[in-house]
């Protein structure tokens, strides 16, 4: 058995990366530690040669990035989208080391499940409405008095971390009590937010001119349940049930 053979479920996304040196020692990061897949949402220069100088013998990495132009786009068929971030506040979902975090995404990724690591700009880092879209926070607990860590730095801790974890004991032992469930792809998620939000406004519980406090606090109730293809399936008819009770009772 190939125990890092699950680190090509793996992508490592970039997103609006302003020094292309960065990405080519990314890629170069990536690559120690077998990783493979590499998206990059609106780099600010690339390809370029600086990129490519730094990823040194990880240049087939930086050959087969995939440029994209949106947090969406980069997330397309993932099930598990984790966002390194150093924010504490606004976010309800808890903080997790890589270490405490990678025993799982390795176990999704060996079910087959496609994982992204998310990681923000050099100077602001992810923003909030790039947060949203992923259902797993992690930071890497720093030095307090010093705590700057270089962009390729983080991708390279993460990274070490997976691989570590490939070869840890007991994956055999719980791997029966997960390889069934379907997780519910990252699409078929941001589709269920928006049909919810319509809905909510249909149905007038949702007031368009409020401040939108409520779906950003809804979105995180559903992160946190972490559902289903199948719960999935049973909200999205929910809401056409009660979408379609709607317009009869205006008939």
């Amino acid at each position: 058995m190939n125990e890092t053979a699950c680190l090509s479920n793996i992508r490592v996304v970039l997103s609006h990366t302003s020094h292309p040196g960065n990405i080519g020692s990314t890629a170069r990061a990536m690559k120690t530690m077998g990783l493979t897949q590499l998206y990059l949402i609106n780099p600010k220069e690339f390809p370029s040669e600086v990129a490519d100088a730094l990823a040194s013998s990880a240049r087939d990495i930086l050959a087969n990035a995939k440029v994209v132009s949106s947090m969406a786009e980069a997330l397309e068929g993932t099930t598990l989208q984790v966002a390194m971030t150093a924010r504490r506040r606004e976010l309800s979902q808890p903080l997790q080391t890589p270490r405490q975090i990678t025993p799982e995404l390795v176990q999704a990724a060996r079910t087959g499940a496609s994982v992204a690591l998310v990681f923000g700009a050099e100077t602001s880092g992810l923003t909030i409405a790039e947060l949203e879209q992923c259902n797993r926070r992690v930071t890497i607990p720093t030095n307090p008095d010093y705590s700057s860590l270089n962009l390729s730095q983080a991708v390279q801790i993460l990274a070490y971390e997976l691989r570590t974890a490939c070869f840890d004991e007991g994956y055999d032992d719980i791997r029966y009590l997960e390889e069934n469930r379907e997780r519910a792809p990252h699409q078929a998620v941001e589709l269920f937010f928006e049909h919810f939000e319509e809905v909510l406004l249909t149905i007038g519980f949702l007031k368009p001119n409020a401040p939108k406090r409520l779906m950003p606090r809804l979105r995180r109730l559903f992160v946190r349940a972490q559902m289903e293809r199948e719960e999935l399936d049973i909200m999205r008819g929910i809401l056409r049930a009660a979408s379609e009770f709607k317009t009869e009772k205006k008939d």
